[in-house]
């Protein structure tokens, strides 16, 4: 056995000198390689804390390729926390369209109204006082709070975890709490010595550059001889280990896009659930039995109390969501009889729609309406199925 490691094992302190003489140079690495590879992003032009906020808020459920343009919009349209808190909400719902996880766009505002409000623009300094904000999880805390203020604090993102987890080895689940106990200090640890705003930066860039979910380039890794990864010891490509998620759910639904003078009949989504606020056709579930123009001529009279004249079927549209996937079947018709609709719904044109927000979903619908040629069916013959009708 080489004395160097009979050294070690005889003595258990050396043990814990080593591995912090690795996090210590690891973070170091890590940091002179975020200096020569930081990607011009921007929020990155200063340290405004409402900048980095905004940000961190996209990018807790999107890539940063597809943030870029979501927040260049929303700071451009409310450059400061007091003017998006004076936003109507439903402006920035539509803002955040083709978003997704359209409840951060919900909370951001609610937080921005405190900010602004009871605390008089005044942002907090610490994690823990951004806790206190709704939205705020331990990553968004820890992230602004280290970014904007130079907290000494880990930001916990997937990112982070991951990268964490391939250079100990570990096999939890990073979404565990086992997972959080075993990473998170080794992430607080390697702080000392460094900037924390640029050493959660630099991580944050290793994994979403380098360290990726699938195929991780350890060859371009700074840090790959302080990870067991990069050494070989363990095979990267599978780790951090996940529990096996179970398949997503397809649910089939049928929507109605009723006419009356140009005009679509449109309702708001409720605000206590999915897609919060959001606008869209009337329409449900497919129930066991039902046909879908059956279905959708029962759901269009329980939300709205609306009656459909003769329905032409248009098609259908799919469309997967985080935890499940749909398939809608498109109707279009009249109204049977002039009806009062309820406070949630409103007729609009085409044009008045598209300024709405909408689910990715729905704007799938309305291409598909506006693309298909207008039906025509004799006097008396019902409705007329299209291609590929259920």
């Amino acid at each position: 056995m080489p004395i160097l490691t009979i050294f070690v094992l005889s003595h258990p302190g050396s043990v814990s000198a080593a591995r912090d003489g690795a996090s210590r140079r690891r973070a170091r690495d890590l940091v002179d390689w975020f200096a020569v590879h930081e990607r011009p992003l921007p929020w990155r032009i200063d340290r405004d804390p409402y900048r980095i906020w905004v940000a961190e808020v996209l990018l807790q459920q999107t890539r940063v390729a597809q943030a870029v343009p979501y927040f260049e919009r929303l700071v451009a349209r409310y450059p400061t926390v007091q003017a998006l808190a004076e936003a109507p909400l439903e402006e920035l719902r539509k803002l955040w369209e083709g978003a997704g996880y359209y409840r951060r766009a919900e909370n951001l505002w609610r937080a921005a109204r405190e900010v602004a409000g009871p605390r008089r623009g005044r942002f907090p300094t610490t994690a823990e006082g951004w806790r206190e904000l709704p939205g705020v999880g331990p990553y968004i805390a820890g992230a602004v709070a280290s970014l904007a203020f130079g907290e000494r604090i880990a930001a916990p993102d997937a990112n982070a975890l991951r990268v964490a987890a391939r250079w100990i080895g570990a096999r939890e689940d990073p979404r565990s709490s086992a997972g959080h106990r075993r990473l998170v200090p080794l992430l607080t640890a390697s702080l000392e010595g460094v900037d924390p705003a640029r050493f959660n930066e630099a991580l944050m860039e290793l994994g979403e550059t380098v360290c990726r979910p699938r195929q991780p380039r350890c060859d371009a890794c700074p840090v790959r001889r302080d990870c067991a990864g990069g050494r070989g010891e363990v095979d990267p490509a599978t780790l951090p280990l996940r529990r096996p998620r179970p398949p997503k759910p397809h649910h089939r639904a049928a929507v109605v896009v009723l006419e009356r003078s140009g005009r679509w009949l449109v309702q708001q989504r409720p605000e206590g659930g999915l897609l919060p606020g959001l606008w869209e056709f009337p329409g449900g579930h497919i129930e066991r039995g039902e046909s879908s123009e059956g279905a959708a001529r029962r759901e269009l009279t329980e939300e709205t109390g609306v009656v459909a004249g003769r329905l032409t079927h248009l098609g259908a549209v799919r469309h997967a969501y985080s935890h499940f996937s749909v398939t809608l079947e498109v109707f279009r018709g009249p109204a049977a009889r002039a009806a009062a609709v309820p406070s949630a719904a409103r007729w609009v044109t085409p044009t008045e729609f598209e300024a709405l927000p909408r689910p990715r979903a729905t704007v799938k619908v309305a291409a598909l309406v506006r693309d298909s040629p207008r039906a025509r069916s004799s006097r008396g013959s019902g409705s007329r199925r299209g291609r590929g009708s259920p």
